[in-house]
């Protein structure tokens, strides 16, 4: 395979421009305009980015190393590659502009990236701002590529401090922070908190001698709890929970239930609510499929597939089995896989492959008690359903009071990803469908 020597094209006025980052080493697999390196001058931070898709075999410049236009960076190899012909003009590099003024705790606003022009080598992308301002934190100075790698992973630039040129931070430095952070919190510290991004600006986990006050006996964490706790430590802090408060009436659901379980009692088979709730729940996802999805970077990934978890109280905590292909089994079906993976839960024999590929989750503390709670997102799914216990109340149905049992639902979800008002239709039609389930084949 031939391999093309790219250059960087025309960037205006400026020269001996440094490189203050190398966004891609030998061996590397890049596709047509991804970023190569990052340039810097007094004025503008730009991006050179690949002319086609193919594998970095060379580099030939380093950081530090200051460069001009033509200069060579790296040996691409690709299958197709070509000769590369001269670098086609590409527009001049854009001064950073100075960021607007933040709101408190927000970083300012980026412009939005200059599309590229049709060239043997695409031109450098707009630059982005070189400052990102947080309440209580100094001035960040970093590449496009380092804030978009900071975004992704939940990290305030801010906190971090740069070890390149002019303190400028690198993608070194972002990963060195979050080792530290995960490594943070004393030893007086729980596990989730260890487990999870601590460095938050607020005081260190406060460290008392219990004995002091009396007696006192120390219990190590189940395997669950060791393993689940930073995970839901990572949920709450890097999702922004929103939790919708609704009520369906199952008064006629119950007593359909009560009839299925006599026909079956002699095949015994028990039909839990729980059976009815993930169908209901599959025909509202078919309706709002945008709570039926994940997040990947600035895609979100909507799945044409429904495999609903389910939480299970077991001895050592809460594991979440997952129904796969919820859509396509029935209510006696799915009633009975989950009386199995909930035995399986108890007895510490789900494998891995029971608890994965879930696209929403749904956590019923009905037959304990409560009237409601806000569950967690259990990610990278968006939402989650939480059912507590229902109790027989007066309803107006436009003549009278009518005693109607009422099943609370609590729908937490991602705010990134789904709105107040689409929160609303969900559970609003999920009601509907609860109430009667004839809904769900329309």
């Amino acid at each position: 395979m031939a391999a093309i020597e790219v250059k960087v094209p025309d960037i205006g006025d400026f020269k001996d421009v440094p490189v203050i980052e190398l966004l891609v080493k030998p061996g590397d697999a890049v596709k047509k305009d991804d970023s190569l390196v990052t340039l810097e001058s007094d004025k503008a931070t730009m991006e050179v980015p690949a002319p086609q898709a193919g594998t970095v075999k060379e580099l030939r410049v380093k950081i530090g190393d200051r460069v001009s236009e033509g200069t060579a960076i790296l040996l691409l190899e690709g299958s197709e590659a070509k000769a590369a012909p001269p670098s086609a003009p590409a527009p001049k590099a854009v001064p950073a502009p100075a960021p607007a003024a933040a709101a408190p705790g927000k970083p300012a606003a980026s412009p939005a990236p200059a599309p590229s022009a049709p060239a043997a080598v695409a031109p450098a992308a707009a630059p982005l701002p070189a400052v990102d301002m947080h309440e209580g934190s100094v001035p960040a100075h970093a590449s496009p590529g380092v804030r978009r790698f900071a975004r992704e992973l939940g990290v305030d630039l801010g906190r971090v401090k740069g070890s390149g040129p002019k303190s400028r931070i690198l993608k070194e430095d972002i990963q060195g922070f979050v080792k530290q952070s995960l490594a943070g919190g004393g030893a007086g510290a729980p596990a989730a908190a260890r487990g999870g991004l601590t460095d938050l600006g607020l005081p260190a986990w406060p460290k008392v001698d219990y004995a002091k006050f009396g007696p006192v006996e120390a219990k190590p964490l189940s395997r669950i709890q060791k393993i689940s706790g930073p995970a839901l430590a990572r949920n709450w802090v890097m999702i922004p929970h929103v939790t919708q408060f609704d009520e369906a009436d199952i008064t006629e659901l119950e007593a359909f239930r009560a009839k299925v379980n006599e026909e079956n009692a002699k095949a015994g088979i028990k039909v839990t609510p729980l059976a009815f709730l993930i169908k209901a729940v599959v025909a509202t996802l078919k309706k709002y499929p945008t709570l039926n999805s994940s997040l990947d970077g600035d895609n979100l990934v909507v799945k044409q597939y429904w495999n609903i978890g389910f939480a299970a109280d077991t001895p050592n905590g809460l594991m979440v089995p997952v129904i796969k292909g919820a859509d396509q089994k029935g209510v006696i079906e799915i009633a009975k896989e989950t009386s199995e993976l909930a035995a399986k839960a108890r007895e510490g024999k789900l494998g891995p492959a029971d608890m994965q590929g879930g696209t929403f989750s749904i956590s019923s503390l009905g037959g304990i008690g409560g009237t409601a709670f806000t569950p967690i997102v259990n990610a990278p799914e968006v939402a989650i359903l939480g059912v507590s216990k229902a109790s027989m109340k007066p309803v107006w149905n436009g003549r009278e009071f009518a005693p109607r049992l009422m099943m609370p639902l609590s729908l937490s979800y991602d705010h990134r990803v789904v709105d107040g008002a689409l929160g609303a239709r969900f559970t609003s039609h999920l009601a509907q469908v609860i109430a009667d389930l004839r809904r769900s084949v329309l």
